[in-house]
């Protein structure tokens, strides 16, 4: 399973990547029409897919901070916003 996880990673990361070198192919003022508007799609497609993937990992992360096997009587340490100094 952890194969799995390390390959969904690097694959979100040539992804955005991969979005990352479209912008900045259409910032280029140099290239055809045509060609800006299929980068414009693929990036816009890219950008919803890895939006999906923000919030499936949020999702978990939620999960694990709220799962049962974390101490709910311990409260979390303040000490550096107490006034009594």
């Amino acid at each position: 399973m952890k194969n799995s996880s390390k390959s969904n990673a690097k694959s979100f990361e040539e992804r955005l990547e991969r979005l990352e070198k479209l912008g900045e192919k259409i910032r280029k003022t140099d290239i055809p029409l045509d060609e800006a508007l299929a980068a414009f799609e693929e990036g816009i497609r890219l950008a919803r897919a890895l939006e999906k993937d923000l919030e499936k990992i949020e999702n978990r992360i939620e999960v694990l901070m709220n799962s049962a096997e974390a101490p709910v009587d311990e409260s979390p340490e303040l000490e550096l916003f107490n006034t009594d100094g």
